[in-house]
């Protein structure tokens, strides 16, 4: 069954964000603190800018989805809280914040509210990207223009947007990240007290179920 599944897949596409990362490069001296406080600073430097797509793939023909594991000849793996932890160094105790799916309305709001983008401008971005998202190239000029005006709580959104949607919440698309993930920024205070790990593995098991698809 595996080798049928193998050779019915087509070839996966591997894509890494670790230039995209390298571009809008560590945050200005302004807004370090901000970004440290949210315990999302490790990620800046975990990105990869190359892989090895044959190992990948690899284990995305292993992956259970309805077990959540890696069926090996050594028997099951699975990516656990403490991997999460170990390797990502991110914090695995705290709220849990929940992401649901937006209306292109509710997408334009949140990115006039937080990103102080025009109505206008939030839409035309949305309808570019066909959906309730953003490119990860517009976020980086949003970023160093709101640097240039000294308008630091807003660069430090947009600079924490890049991030996760480079690292942690990275979606096939390969160049959008979902404009939900903003909200968890609105008030930077309490962004330190989520627990990104658990979101991090959440978000990499939906992923894992949705490469080890034939069709995928």
């Amino acid at each position: 069954m595996l080798c049928t599944s193998i050779q019915e897949r087509p070839e996966l596409k591997l894509v890494s964000h670790g230039r995209k990362v390298t571009l809008i490069g560590r945050p200005v001296p302004e807004i370090e603190g901000l970004v440290g406080a949210t315990g999302l600073s490790p990620l800046i430097g975990c990105s990869v800018v190359t892989g090895d797509p044959g190992l990948i793939s690899a284990f995305v023909e292993r992956w259970h989805r309805e077990t959540s594991t890696f069926h090996l000849l050594v028997g099951e793996l699975t990516i656990t809280l403490d991997d999460v932890s170990s390797l990502l160094h991110l914090p695995i105790s705290g709220a849990f914040h929940s992401f649901h799916a937006l209306s292109m309305d509710e997408a334009i709001f949140l990115l006039t509210e937080l990103l102080e983008v025009s109505a206008e401008e939030a839409r035309a971005e949305t309808t570019r990207s066909h959906g309730a998202y953003v490119r990860l190239g517009w976020v980086r000029d949003i970023y160093e223009m709101r640097c240039k005006a000294r308008r630091w709580i807003v660069a430090a959104r947009a600079y924490l947007l890049h991030l996760v949607g480079c690292t942690l919440f990275a979606n096939k698309s390969a160049t959008y990240v979902h404009v939900v993930h903003l909200k968890a920024f609105r008030d930077l205070g309490q962004s330190g007290g989520y627990a990104w790990g658990v979101a991090a593995l959440v978000h990499m098991y939906d992923q894992l179920d949705e490469a080890s698809r034939t069709t995928t």
